[in-house]
């Protein structure tokens, strides 16, 4: 694959300075951190990219070489970018800018987070409901208070990076002289170390305990959806943040009611006799039973719409969806002489009156044919 001018790279002209050149390099690069840029999995190889093309333009020679031959120049003249003998994104930004210097976090490690999960019913979804839940995580150390040392024992600064939480070597680059800095595997970045370590914790300022929190969890909320509260998570180093807690909800399934989003469905056994006579029949809702109608003629799989009984939208208004109930009419079995007869009888009358009814129909169409 060939390679994209480097100029074009850097995004500056031709004829760029070499204060133009480092300042256009410096500002490309910051884009590309992960910090910054972490939801692009090509910023690396990008970063790359960028490097190798400021290897080129800030070295007079190599960019002499490069404005009069381009590439192939280059490689004839063995060139070989340093760039791309890096293991990953954070050396790269170490070898080009040094550590500590606004790339990255630097210091105590923050604390992880934590996920669990809660089930509630079908009911609890109308109002929003509260529900404890338990789970075990990192915490502070009550007896030393997170701070590593036995109480009453003092707290020294850090012999090893004299207080400052780093640890800084020199490296020789392509670029001269670079300086890199690492958390301090003393102090872990804290810049300060126990006399005499907590007892209870070894010194890490944690432990691990159960915890119980309870989550108020608000109505409309479906299946799946995840609550975050912020720091009930494990606890970071000493000096930095916990993490956060994730509660995943399951709504229960009810018996003879299925959940559509904000609405809900009810499959409802019909007999035949009160499909062709209509009815009034009592049904369930969420809210309790309910009467409704059932009109003369009604068809398999036909649905009467009640408003105003399904469920709340998660965050939105109180207005509740609909509950839509479903009628599977059921032919009988195991008639009676006696049944059958009568539904012979009927079979005749609706028979007749069907034919009545289309005779009417296609005399209808012809009369407006005519016409």
């Amino acid at each position: 694959m060939s390679k994209r001018d480097y100029y074009e790279v850097l995004g500056v002209p031709r004829s760029a300075t070499q204060t133009e050149i480092k300042k256009a390099f410096r500002g490309v690069a910051r884009e590309l951190h992960p910090d910054v840029n972490g939801h692009d999995p090509e910023a690396e190889d990008k970063f790359k990219e960028v490097a190798e093309a400021y290897e080129v333009l800030s070295d007079e020679d190599k960019r002499q070489t490069y404005d009069s031959y381009g590439h192939d120049g280059l490689r004839s003249g063995g060139f070989s970018s340093q760039a791309q003998g890096f293991g990953s994104i954070d050396d790269l930004f170490s070898a080009f800018f040094g550590g500590g210097q606004g790339f990255g976090r630097r210091g105590p490690a923050p604390g992880a987070d934590v996920g669990t999960s809660v089930e509630i019913g079908l009911e609890d979804v109308l109002e929003g409901v509260s529900r404890e839940v338990e789970f075990d995580v990192v915490g502070t150390c009550e007896h030393c208070r997170g701070n590593g040392a036995e109480p009453g024992t003092p707290i020294r600064t850090c012999e090893r990076c004299d207080g400052t939480g780093e640890l800084r070597t020199v490296a020789n680059t392509a670029f001269g002289q670079m300086v890199r800095a690492t958390p301090c595997d003393t102090c872990h970045g804290d810049g300060r170390v126990a006399e005499t370590p907590c007892g209870e914790c070894s010194g890490l300022g944690r432990r691990h305990t159960s915890r119980t929190f309870k989550v108020d969890i608000p109505a409309g909320i479906e299946t799946g959806q995840r609550m975050r509260i912020s720091g009930a998570g494990h606890a970071g180093e000493p000096g930095a943040p916990s993490g956060d807690l994730y509660v995943e909800v399951t709504v229960a399934e009810k018996e003879g009611m299925i959940r559509d989003g904000q609405d809900l469905i009810t499959v409802v056994p019909l007999d035949a006799t009160k499909a062709m006579l209509g009815d009034r029949i009592e049904v369930e809702t969420i809210d309790g039973p309910e009467e409704i109608e059932i009109e003369p003629g009604t068809q398999p799989g036909a649905e009467k719409v009640v408003k105003g009984k399904g469920l709340p939208r998660v965050g939105g208004s109180r207005r509740r969806g609909v509950h839509r109930f479903v009628f599977n009419v059921v032919v009988p079995v195991n008639l009676s002489d006696e049944q059958l007869k009568l539904a012979g009888e009927l079979d005749e009358t609706v028979g007749e009156a069907n034919r009545q009814q289309e005779e009417s129909g296609l005399f209808s169409r012809m009369r407006r044919a005519w016409s």
